[in-house]
């Protein structure tokens, strides 16, 4: 069966992607198109579009979200925005798309593969590593961050019920704390046209609860945020959770709901309730929500953040893979 490499644009990827992706692995949130044009749009200035898709015969196997820059070619995508990247491969095809892959890369000029951050889960780990080292490539792998994610339970109960009793202990103390001061409500802002307003109270709540998130959202920071959000909700991915006290917004999340994991990105409190541990308690109801929806698994993202921890989640590695195709 013969096999093709084609050049697409993020255009053409969008018109597919649906049918494209029932047919692969589960792709993911950070090289879905919507996620990919947008961070093209603010960022990519600098860079060249390497968006490829291989096929055999008339089916596709497999798409390398790629940008270029002089030899070398990475995701798109940057680590301070984008958790984790990989490409997107039919089950079962992974090793015929990357020997087809590496071989259009070296006739091509491209000499050096810089792949940051991937998951052990990876195609990038399960199967382009072996292939890259079978040619006696160069390959660098190493850990550079973590991610904390966990499996969601059927029920509320069994979540709680999972968490060690110290967990279990501070969680409903700090909801029953909450609860005694005032009226208590938290709820979702999905609908487009409310999304704008809902910005405004996230970026004020963000850069006022902690001094290096204040640093973070710079201008160019702000406008990505901005448009991931319009861009997403369209797209029925996104999902700002609002805590209220008494009708007051104490604390906010910003969240995206795709193939059965939520995805925790960011969120912000108002200071003059920390002592009520909102920000705490903003995931706290989150989570409960995606159980009681019936998502399969939370996603806190990157970092080390100790709350991640005090509410169940569990460590992913995640590694730098450098190949130089020699």
């Amino acid at each position: 069966m013969k096999y093709a490499v084609t050049e697409e644009s993020l255009a053409n990827l969008s018109s597919y992607w649906n049918d494209f992706n029932q047919h692969l692995n589960q792709a993911s949130l950070f090289v879905s198109p919507d996620w990919l044009e947008t961070w093209w749009q603010v960022f990519g200035s600098g860079s060249e579009l390497f968006l490829r898709v291989v096929r055999r015969g008339d089916s596709l196997i497999g798409m390398a979200p790629l940008m270029s820059r002089g030899e070398t070619v990475s995701f798109i995508g940057s680590e301070n925005v984008c958790d984790y990247l990989d490409f997107v491969v039919e089950p079962g095809n992974e090793d015929d798309f990357f020997f087809i892959l590496l071989d259009y890369l070296k006739e091509r000029g491209i000499n050096q593969l810089d792949l940051k951050h991937v998951r052990s889960d990876s195609t990038v780990s399960t199967h382009l590593l072996n292939i890259a080292k079978s040619r006696d490539y160069q390959v660098i792998y190493d850990q550079e961050e973590i991610s904390v994610e966990m499996d969601l339970p059927d029920t509320w109960d069994d979540y709680m019920a999972a968490l060690t009793a110290k967990q279990r202990h501070e969680v409903r103390r700090k909801l029953r704390r909450l609860s005694e001061v005032g009226r208590v409500e938290y709820r979702f802002i999905e609908d487009s046209a409310a999304v704008p307003g809902a910005m405004d109270t996230f970026f004020k709540m963000f850069t006022e609860s902690r001094e290096d998130k204040a640093l973070f959202m710079t201008e160019q920071i702000e406008s990505f945020f901005r448009l991931l959000a319009a861009n997403m909700a369209k797209a029925g991915l996104l999902k700002i959770g609002v805590l209220e006290l008494d009708t007051q917004p104490v604390a906010i999340i910003m969240c995206f709901d795709y193939n059965d994991s939520v995805y925790l990105y960011n969120s912000g409190y108002d200071t003059e309730y920390t002592f009520l541990s909102v920000g705490l308690l903003s995931k706290v109801f989150c989570i409960k929500d995606s159980i009681e929806r019936g998502r399969k698994r939370f996603d806190f993202l990157k970092g080390d953040e100790s709350y991640k921890y005090h509410l169940g989640g569990k460590e992913v590695p995640l590694y730098r893979c450098r190949i130089t195709i020699n």
